[in-house]
């Protein structure tokens, strides 16, 4: 096929493939990004000689990972985050540094160096929340306290994996890789990174935030949807770029921040509902790109690596998050959606294994452990959430801490009739927060009436 077509032709069947096996993947009752990371083991020049460029795939992975964390930042809600803050921001801390420290031990005891070892960790504890997120939806259990102390947790894991994405350039001489910039002192190279990420950071908080939501309000007058789309990916792509050109800082931090910010605005919902076709489009190239780098006859050399990877990822870090749940107190049903959750690792999985080779820390044979214990830790997730009811009632009988966790009450679930009924009395109940919401409850408040707020959470 002709070289001026070669981007129609990667498209074309990165997607083509990807559809069929993302139908048979959700027929199998496997999520479909099963199905996306297959398509582009298949697909993959190396396996059977598709016209694919893996140059502009890579690329193409780029957006991908561009528009993923976009809608990350877009979803992100620091009201939700503080409300389970003191569980999930040590919890999350902890659960990484420990599963990060059994992965590097492990990893020492195959002979790897340091720079490898730490990649693998870091690689090995974070979880997926694309993946995290498609689960609690199916069950339902997005919007209740279980959801948010899983969505709360991810989104500290998040914070900390970007952190990490940060730093990681600049210590990676010392870690055995490569810098670009290696030639200069390393106490330097990193306060030269934490400025230009506090600089970025400030100048988003600071003018991004009321720039953005202004830009969007403007946009939406003129009343053209395409114009108002055009303008979220211009945002999107274009604050991830520049943050990348002017600030040294990576596209994934960009684009995070340009969704966070934007979710100020009134016109976030919308915002995110317009972007959402193509943040799932490129996410599929994102996911098939990645799979392009897999290649399965690695795996068969040590094939026990991969044993001791799985083990880790399905048994230790959910016992890890199981224990530090109970720990904190909390009900047994929350230590038990988390582990299910925290079962499986993923796309920041492949951002930190792709970077780590890029900087000379990870081989090709870690990046393909570290994509195959993806693949089915992600296809056996399910699983877990199957047999999390069975687990519960099973420990229940056996152990008398299981039955006292189970006996808690949610934190956040205090039922009326726990509730003192001069409180339940004389007060206005509003439904819904909108314009007309607030605007009542400023009337009741200067007329000294009480009130109660009814509103769905985003």
């Amino acid at each position: 096929m002709d070289n001026s077509i070669t981007l129609i032709s990667t498209v074309a069947i990165a997607f083509g493939v990807a559809l069929i096996l993302g139908f048979i993947a959700e027929k199998l009752k496997f999520p479909a990004l099963v199905g996306y990371l297959v398509a582009g083991i298949i697909v993959s020049p190396n396996l059977y000689g598709f016209n694919v460029d893996l140059g502009l795939a890579e690329q193409l992975s780029e957006l991908g990972v561009m528009l993923l964390m976009f809608g990350v930042g877009l979803n992100f809600s620091l009201s939700d985050l503080l409300k389970v803050k003191k569980l999930v921001v040590p919890g999350a801390v902890c659960q990484m540094a420990l599963s990060a420290f059994c992965a590097i031990m492990m990893a020492h005891l195959w002979g790897w160096p340091i720079g490898q070892c730490v990649i693998l960790g870091m690689c090995l504890s974070c979880a997926s929340t694309v993946v995290v997120l498609k689960a609690l939806e199916a069950r339902s259990l997005l919007e209740g306290f279980d959801g948010r102390v899983a969505v709360g947790w991810l989104v500290v894991q998040d914070m900390v994996t970007v952190l990490m994405l940060v730093l990681l350039p600049p210590l990676a001489s010392l870690l055995g890789g490569h810098s670009a910039t290696s030639d200069l002192p390393l106490w330097r190279l990193i306060v030269e990174t934490v400025a230009r990420v506090a600089a970025f950071i400030i100048l988003m908080l600071v003018i991004g935030k009321r720039v953005l939501p202004w830009l969007l309000w403007q946009v939406a007058k003129t009343g053209s949807r395409e114009l108002f789309t055009l303008c979220v990916l211009a945002v999107a792509i274009g604050i991830a770029y520049g943050a990348s050109e002017i600030f040294s800082v990576s596209f994934a931090l960009g684009a995070f921040f340009a969704g966070m910010v934007m979710r100020e605005s009134q016109y976030a919902h919308r915002a995110a509902i317009e972007s959402l076709p193509l943040r799932d489009a490129f996410s599929v190239i994102f996911f098939v790109g990645v799979g392009m780098l897999f290649d399965p006859s690695a795996i068969l050399e040590h094939p026990f690596y991969l044993l001791g990877i799985l083990f880790l990822i399905l048994i230790v870090n959910p016992l890890i998050a199981f224990g530090t749940v109970l720990l904190f107190r909390y009900p047994l049903h929350t230590a038990v959606t988390l582990a299910c959750c925290l079962g499986q690792i993923g796309e920041f999985s492949f951002i930190l294994g792709t970077l780590g080779v890029s900087l000379g820390l990870l081989t090709k044979e870690g990046m393909n452990l570290v994509l195959a214990a993806a693949i089915l830790t992600i296809a056996l997730n399910p699983i877990s959430f199957s047999v999390a009811r069975p687990v519960a009632e099973l420990l229940c009988k056996h152990f008398r801490f299981a039955r006292t966790a189970a006996a808690r009450l949610d934190p956040q679930s205090t039922m009326p009739d726990e509730v003192e009924s001069k409180k339940l009395l004389r007060h206005v109940v509003i439904v819904g927060y909108s314009s007309i919401g607030r605007k009542v409850c400023e009337i009741l408040t200067k007329q000294k009436i009480p009130f109660v707020v009814v509103d769905k959470q985003d």
